[in-house]
């Protein structure tokens, strides 16, 4: 078994160098080949990464660039030497670090010629990272909602139109401080359905809808409070802006299979996106697995939790994981694996949990009540206990959560 989890991890980081920044980021812009000079702006958790591969293509034609990621994902060093500036911003709530970096971000933008064209690298985390809030909104009324907004099992989707409504730079009104100018944007996608509008809540891109799509949805009324009407989220700035996703989820699983057909394994991949909660997510698949075909099992998405008041260790890929491993209790022919791809899963350092069928009697005997956990979303405390947790430090990339699971043939 041990052999089996060692390869569920080696398929994940497999998927992972497929969606990797630096190395995607390099590839599309050696192929350009235009010859042009650029100013960089690159924001989420991939932005350092994409950076470097930025610097790796254009050389002398990348003149300076700021770059706005969470702590401990960036290179700073190495950024520096390639002449851009480097600032963090809050993550996953955003904090007084987010609107510096805001205010840095606009600053850079006006100082800029006009003629100088722009390179925007956007990948998840955006959101957080870097903010610039409409008159009568406070930082602490930012927070609130973010708390509000994570734990509510709302989509990713849902998520940043709310956040575009306390926004005066998402939804497209950044457009605003571009003055004309044309602009390349590169992004990796951490939402379903790669939208544009919706990856980094929008930077670059008008929400059409965004009114409406509010109104359809049931928030509490200080939440409505504070949003600004986005009737003006058109934007009427002649901005010239060509965007390109680089790497999706799709990529990802579809790099994961590939791996698992290189070390031997039937591979059955779905490319159904699950966003159910995790804790029935984990149970459902774990039972699809038990009633399957040995090989290996591809899946992804961005399951939800609802999180109690006091939530404990651990996300959502922990938390599904950990009810997995209730499922596949005492199978000596099954493993799963649930881990995020920007290598981080909540507000830990983990990126998720690779289970067993041993994970709960190890858990037991380190006295841990599993019903418990679950209900406290302290997955990370258990699975740390049972040794079960995946950590690949920052992966460069962030397409959202994937699941994997084996299933071992019997002969």
């Amino acid at each position: 078994m041990e052999k089996a989890r060692e390869e569920l991890v080696q398929i994940f980081r497999a998927a992972l160098s497929q969606v990797e920044g630096r190395r995607l980021v390099s590839r599309y812009l050696s192929a350009s080949g235009d010859g042009c000079e650029f100013a960089l702006v690159a924001v989420g958790k991939a932005a350092g990464s994409m950076a470097l591969g930025a610097a790796d293509a254009l050389g002398d034609r990348l003149v300076g660039g700021l770059v706005i990621s969470k702590p401990g994902h960036m290179d700073a060093q190495a950024l520096a030497a390639a002449g851009l500036a480097v600032l963090e911003g809050g993550h996953p709530v955003p904090d007084a670090s987010s609107l510096v970096a805001g205010e840095r971000l606009l600053e850079y933008l006006d100082g800029l010629p006009v003629e100088r064209q722009l390179l925007f690298l956007i990948s998840g985390g955006a959101s957080s990272l870097v903010e610039v809030l409409h008159a009568g909104v406070e930082l602490k009324d930012l927070q609130a909602v973010n708390r509000w907004l994570l734990g509510s099992g709302l989509s990713i989707t849902a998520m940043n139109r709310v956040r575009k409504g306390l926004s005066a730079i998402k939804g497209g009104r950044l457009l605003r401080k571009l003055q004309g100018r044309q602009v390349l944007a590169l992004m990796i996608s951490d939402v379903p359905g790669d939208d544009p509008a919706v990856i980094g809540s929008g930077l670059l891109v008008p929400d059409p809808v965004l009114g409406d799509e509010l109104m359809a949805l049931e928030l509490p009324d200080w939440i409505e409070s504070l949003i600004e009407d986005p009737g003006d989220t058109l934007s009427d700035s002649p901005a010239r802006v060509e965007i390109h996703i680089l790497a999706t989820l799709r990529d990802a699983r579809e790099a994961a299979a590939t791996e698992a057909l290189r070390l031997g394994y039937k591979v059955h991949l779905s490319h159904a996106f699950l966003s159910a909660e995790a804790e029935n997510c984990g149970r459902r698949l774990a039972l699809e697995l038990l009633d399957s075909w040995p090989g290996v099992y591809i899946w992804g998405g961005e399951p939800a939790v609802r999180l109690p008041e006091n939530p404990g260790r651990g996300g959502r890929n922990q938390h599904l994981a950990l009810a997995a491993a209730t499922v596949i209790e005492g199978r000596e022919d099954v493993c799963f694996l649930s881990a995020g791809s920007d290598g981080t899963d909540g507000p830990g350092q983990d990126a998720g949990g690779v289970v067993d069928g041993g994970t709960i009697g190890r858990a037991r005997r380190a006295g841990f009540d599993v019903a418990e956990c679950l209900a406290r979303a302290d997955s990370g405390s258990l699975l740390a206990a049972s040794g079960d947790l995946v950590n690949t430090g920052p992966t460069g990339t962030n397409v959202m959560d994937l699941m994997l699971g084996l299933k071992l043939d019997a002969t």
